[in-house]
């Protein structure tokens, strides 16, 4: 399973495809999901990707932590697990 990367202080216009589209600079995406609320369906502010191997999760860290996407810079880290 590939490492999971959280995105925050993501636009308000950013989509899925967009984070995706910036992460694929680095390498492959498996998947990328800008969060939203249920009720409003606005994002809400950050999202998840996974990359398709860990070297280029790390990769991203490194490289787009700070980096800008629609106006603002991002916040890049590996995500902690949920919660039990």
């Amino acid at each position: 399973m590939s490492k999971r990367i959280f995105v925050g202080s993501i636009a308000w216009a950013t989509t899925s495809e967009g984070l995706r589209n910036h992460f694929a600079q680095v390498g492959p995406v498996a998947k990328a999901d800008v969060l939203t609320d249920k009720m409003t369906g606005r994002s809400r502010g950050f999202g998840f990707v996974e990359m398709e191997n860990d070297a280029d999760a790390d990769a991203a860290v490194s490289k787009l932590n700070n980096s800008e996407l629609d106006g603002r810079k991002i916040v890049v880290s590996e995500a902690r697990p949920k919660a039990a």
